[in-house]
Formats: C-alpha cells, sequence, structure tokens
C-alpha cells in the first residue's frame, strides 16, 4: 500500500485500510480490461462513481451511508485487482471469501454496517446497469448483446451517463475522493 500499511487479505484489519489507497488503486485497475477507446482507460474507481450516480438515481432518497455503499461496492478490488470471470469462476468461493471480508474490513473502516438485503440487491442492480452503459459506450457492445449479458437499458438522465467516459488516472482518483469526503462528511 502507499501509505506504508501491510494488508492480510485472509484476516484484513480496518486499521490498515486507507481511502488514499482505496482510491489511488481503483484509479488505476481498468474496467474491460483496459479494452475501451481512447487515450485513457476506464477504471474502476469512475466505474464506482458511476455505479454510485445510477443508484441516487433509482432511490433519490438514499442517505449518505447508503451512498458510500454504491461507491465502495468494489473497494476490495484496489488489493485484488479485477482478476477476471473465469479464474473467479475456477476459484469460487475462495475468492469470493477474501472479497467478502475486505469489503466487512472497508465497511468497518469507515463506520458503515453490513448493508440490508434490499440494499445489496440495489447495488446490484445499479452495477449490472452500468455494466450495460459501459458496454455499449466503452467496450463496442451492441445493445443486444449488453442486454444479454446484463439485462436490458434503463433510461438514465445524461449527467449519470456523462460519467461513462475515460478520465485521466488523477482525475479519477481525485474525483473519488472527493465524492467519498461529500458523502462521509
Amino acid at each position: 500500500m502507499l501509505s506504508g500499511r501491510r494488508l492480510d487479505l485472509l484476516d484484513p484489519s480496518p486499521l490498515d485500510i486507507e481511502l488514499a489507497d482505496i482510491a489511488h488503486g481503483l484509479a488505476r485497475v481498468a474496467r474491460w480490461n483496459g479494452q475501451t477507446a481512447g487515450e485513457h482507460v476506464f477504471s474502476v474507481a469512475q466505474h464506482s462513481l458511476l455505479v454510485e450516480a445510477i443508484g441516487l438515481h433509482l432511490r433519490p432518497d438514499c442517505t449518505a451511508p447508503q451512498g458510500l455503499e454504491f461507491l465502495l461496492h468494489d473497494a476490495p478490488e484496489y488489493v485484488v485487482g479485477d482478476i477476471i470471470s473465469p479464474l473467479k469462476a475456477a476459484i469460487g468461493d475462495a475468492y469470493k471469501g477474501v472479497e467478502r471480508r475486505l469489503l466487512a474490513a472497508i465497511r468497518r473502516r469507515f463506520g458503515l454496517d453490513a448493508p440490508d438485503p434490499a440494499l445489496s440487491r440495489l447495488v446490484k442492480r445499479a452495477d449490472r446497469i452500468a455494466a450495460h452503459v459501459e458496454a455499449v459506450r466503452l467496450a463496442g457492445f451492441t445493445e443486444a448483446e449488453a442486454a444479454r449479458y446484463f439485462g436490458r437499458a434503463e433510461p438514465l438522465p445524461e449527467t449519470v451517463l456523462a460519467l461513462a467516459e475515460p478520465w485521466p488516472t488523477a482525475r479519477a482518483q481525485d474525483r473519488y475522493i472527493a465524492r467519498f469526503e461529500a458523502l462521509a462528511g
């Protein structure tokens, strides 16, 4: 970690998690294996911002802690990277266990309770909607292909769709931190 902390993946401590490390890592992990057009990759930090914006669109009365759940949903990837789906499937629950423990430590670090099942379902829905948007706008999928993998498109305001554009790494990192700070108060 840039903070100099060591994070035990099998038993992560909330005290070893820093927002700066999360933002730094997520801004440098590429979605879509970096196979998007343009000078910059579309990072997991940007994806997280898009998911949070979609979550607020779906639930306008969302509280700040609920907004943090959307923003932090992929935070474990700052450590383990975006392990491709076939590898996740091959190692199965072992990967899921690492990811769950990291996310639980991240929640404890930032004072978040475990989300209720309804919020977890909403985060997954926003994540799939974001994947659909990214697939079509960034990764060259047709609408039909994106619908097959991620479900049908949902209407979103242009202010949300505008987040689906690759940014320089520093911008993605800074915007992730700024949004976290706005939600965390």
